[in-house]
């Protein structure tokens, strides 16, 4: 489990047998089988090495992610190591596992911020976004600040620590992002089916709202 806090930006290499992640002394110690988020995915430290690690990556992360293109050609990435129980949230919960990718459609410089707008490349992921909520992008934990009809495209604002110290300040139009959409959104919507899909089984109706304390 990660807050999408980056820690540090790394360098990303492809291998025959997976990635191999250079990072300076920020992202910390590391030991055989830690947990690190890559731009929001999460990876198993398969080597440690003396300036950074190894990690196997399968087809299933390969598919979702824009890190087989990055790992390809070699690339800056976000990394943050595993949350600690004792560690401060001060982002939100990320699980490291990317829903699907993105594309950056503008980046506009504001006042005191910047203003970046992504479409979803994947359908269906739009009901859990709402302005206010949280989404990871590469593995940045950020604001919806607006969202487009049916949230199908969604805007955030980064504000310039963020900025300076992440992989988002190289995005422009065009680029493609991780995204992760926020953990309690999905276990809310879940919980919900599956009462609606109790209250069917019982034949929902005036009697069964009543005795059931609806009244």
């Amino acid at each position: 489990m990660f807050t999408g806090l980056v820690r540090t930006v790394g360098w990303i290499r492809r291998q025959p047998q997976g990635v191999r992640i250079e990072a300076d002394d920020r992202l910390g110690p590391l030991q055989l089988g830690d947990s690190v988020a890559v731009d929001g995915l999460c990876l198993t430290v398969a080597r440690v090495l003396p300036d950074g690690f190894t990690a196997d990556v399968s087809e299933e992360t390969l598919s979702r992610s824009t890190l087989a293109a990055k790992a390809a050609g070699g690339g800056a990435v976000n990394l943050e190591p595993a949350l600690r129980l004792s560690d401060r949230l001060g982002g939100h919960l990320v699980s490291g596992h990317v829903d699907a990718t993105g594309e950056v459609i503008d980046v506009r410089s504001l006042a005191r911020s910047w203003r970046l707008e992504i479409a979803w490349n994947a359908p269906g992921y739009g009901r859990y976004i709402c302005e206010k909520g949280s989404i990871a992008v590469d593995g940045v934990s950020l604001t919806v600040a607006g969202a487009g009809h049916g949230g199908q495209s969604f805007w955030v604002a980064v504000i310039p620590h963020t900025w300076e110290s992440t992989t988002l300040r190289q995005l422009t139009s065009g680029a493609a992002v991780n995204l992760e959409v926020d953990l309690l959104a999905r276990y809310a919507e879940r919980l919900l089916q599956a009462r609606i899909s109790d209250e069917a089984d019982h034949n929902l109706n005036r009697d069964w709202l009543l005795e059931h304390g609806w009244g």
